[in-house]
């Protein structure tokens, strides 16, 4: 027998607190393609005698705001950047990082491609000559954050990663602690979140995303019944 509805309406009511806490606290990354990319920077830095720069989510996600601003030319990722305004304007309350805690991005790599490159395929893509190898063994970087997407639900997709000299404890600081971004498509490094690469030709999306979305459906269609 069905349940009545006001009972399944408040039940729907107490488990949402439950499944956004799970949204918003997915278990430690194991499968973030933009971690991944993090760790084979590091690597490669390390190896060269460079310092390992501390991933910062804040910075993470506004790489992944970095993306959508090329709204999916990849033609355009060599030869033009968004304005510098935009990280102020746009980019910090998209994610939800305080605007006062920016601070100065001191290196970019922006790739892009039809078919979707795993990360060691991304960071050849992002590294293939001297200049971009000079961005990456700066001394000039204390912090990182990367992020990958796709375009309308597919390819091509894009691999950003922005470097910062700024404060690591102190730098774009996210209010409420979780980024705004973490409710859209694609992945971005430092917030804890599992986030798989794409499937069939899918855009990435992040666990925590996909928990939050299946809540909110819950709850609508309990309150649909009414």
């Amino acid at each position: 027998m069905a349940m009545p509805a006001r009972p399944l309406l408040v039940l729907a009511v107490l488990l949402l607190p439950a499944l956004l806490l799970s949204a918003a606290s997915a278990a430690d990354s194991k499968n973030n393609p933009a971690d991944e990319l993090v760790a084979l920077i590091n690597s490669n830095r390390t190896a060269s005698k460079a310092s390992s720069l501390s991933d910062n989510q804040g910075l993470g996600c506004i790489a992944l705001q970095y993306i959508k601003a090329y709204e999916g030319q990849c033609s355009d990722v060599r030869d033009k950047k968004p304005p510098e305004t935009s990280f102020a304007e746009i980019f910090a309350p998209g994610c939800g990082v305080q605007v006062a805690t920016l601070s100065k991005i001191t290196g970019r790599l922006v790739g892009c491609q039809s078919k979707y490159p795993s990360p060691p395929e991304a960071f050849d893509i992002l590294v293939n000559d001297a200049k971009d190898l000079q961005v990456l063994h700066s001394k000039n970087h204390t912090e990182i954050g990367a992020a990958v997407s796709g375009t309308d639900g597919g390819g091509p997709y894009f691999w950003c990663v922005l470097f910062s000299g700024g404060k690591p404890a102190t730098s774009f600081k996210v209010e409420g602690e979780v980024p705004k971004t973490a409710m859209h498509p694609g992945c971005f490094s430092g917030n804890n979140d599992d986030c798989a690469g794409p499937k069939n030709g899918a855009t990435p999306i992040s666990a925590g995303a996909s928990r939050l979305v299946a809540a909110l459906l819950f709850v609508v269609a309990c309150a649909v019944t009414l």
